[in-house]
C-alpha cells in the first residue's frame, strides 16, 4: 500500500511594494475629469503618466473618487504603489521633479508614505465641495464661477439647504444610469455664504456623494433663490426619488472638490 499524503508547503511572501497618497490640486477645464477614459483626457491620466516617468516603472493611482468634466479640485488624495527599492526618498525633491513634469494646471502638493492597507477612496470620512457664483462680468472669474445675471434670495435657499441634512436618500440628485449600490449620504454642512460683494458660494460636506449631486442641489436651490419655488419643495424633491423632479444641473466650472479628511492624516 502507497501512502499518498499531501505536503503543504508555507512560504511567507514579504510584500515588496511602498504604498504613497498624494495629493494634488488642478485646474478642470482641460479635463474630462479624474478617470480615466478612452479616448479623452483626464487628470488621472495625466498624473500616472508623469508618476510613471519619474518613478521608471508602471503607476496606476486610486483616487478618492471621480470628478465630472470641467470640474476642478483644490485637495484630491490618490494613492499609489511604487517597488520598495526605488521609493521616493526626499520628499520635496521628488514633488519638485513631479511638478516638472505635469502641466500647468495640474500641481503636486503633498506625498506621504501610508499604511499598506490605506485606500485614498474607501477611508475617506468626509468630502467637501464649494460651489461658485458671480454676478458682475470678471475676467478672471470666467471658467472657474457661474456668471448669474440676478441675485437670488439667500435666505431662502439656506433654509432649503437646512432641509438637506433632514434626509440620506439622494436619489433625486443622482445622474441617471450610474451604478452605484445606495443612494445613500450624511450630509453635514450645506449652506450659501457672500466671500465678496460680488461672488457667492455654497459650501456642502458629506460622507460621500453621489455623481452630478452637488450640481443638481444648486440647480434646484437656484430654483427657489428665483421664487420659483418655495424653500419647502425641497422636501418634495427629495421625497420623489425622482431626478426630473429636482432642477437643472449647473455648469461644472463653478464646482470645486475642496477637502477630503482620513482618520490618520
Amino acid at each position: 500500500m502507497h501512502n499518498n499524503s499531501i505536503i503543504f508547503i508555507f512560504v511567507s511572501v514579504e510584500n515588496t511594494n511602498s504604498r504613497y497618497f498624494i495629493e494634488i490640486a488642478f485646474d478642470g477645464r482641460a479635463y474630462h475629469g479624474w478617470q480615466v477614459q478612452p479616448n479623452a483626457q483626464t487628470v488621472q491620466q495625466v498624473l500616472d503618466r508623469a508618476l510613471s516617468t519619474l518613478l521608471r516603472q508602471p503607476i496606476h493611482t486610486v483616487g478618492c473618487g471621480r470628478t465630472d468634466t470641467g470640474v476642478h479640485a483644490t485637495q484630491l488624495y490618490a494613492h499609489f504603489d511604487v517597488q520598495r527599492a526605488t521609493a521616493p526618498e526626499e520628499t520635496p525633491k521628488f514633488l519638485y521633479q513631479l511638478n516638472s513634469l505635469l502641466p500647468h494646471d495640474i500641481a503636486a502638493k503633498r506625498l506621504l508614505a501610508v499604511a499598506a492597507g490605506a485606500h485614498a477612496r474607501f477611508d475617506a470620512v468626509r468630502r467637501s465641495y464649494e460651489y461658485h457664483t458671480h454676478f458682475q462680468k470678471d475676467p478672471f472669474l470666467h471658467g472657474r464661477s457661474w456668471l448669474l445675471r440676478q441675485v437670488p434670495d439667500v435666505e431662502a435657499m439656506n433654509a432649503a439647504a437646512q432641509l438637506l441634512q433632514q434626509y440620506d436618500d439622494f436619489a433625486c440628485f443622482s445622474k441617471s444610469r450610474t451604478q452605484v449600490h445606495t443612494h445613500i449620504c450624511h450630509i453635514t454642512r450645506a449652506e450659501w455664504h457672500w466671500i465678496n460683494d460680488n461672488q457667492l458660494v455654497f459650501y456642502i460636506s458629506a460622507n460621500r456623494f453621489l455623481r452630478n449631486m452637488v450640481r443638481a442641489i444648486v440647480g434646484t436651490l437656484m430654483e427657489i433663490g428665483r421664487g420659483e419655488q418655495p424653500p419647502e419643495h425641497m422636501h418634495t424633491v427629495i421625497q420623489s426619488g425622482d431626478r426630473s423632479v429636482a432642477g437643472i444641473s449647473v455648469p461644472a466650472d463653478g464646482l470645486y472638490l475642496t477637502e477630503v479628511a482620513y482618520p490618520y492624516l
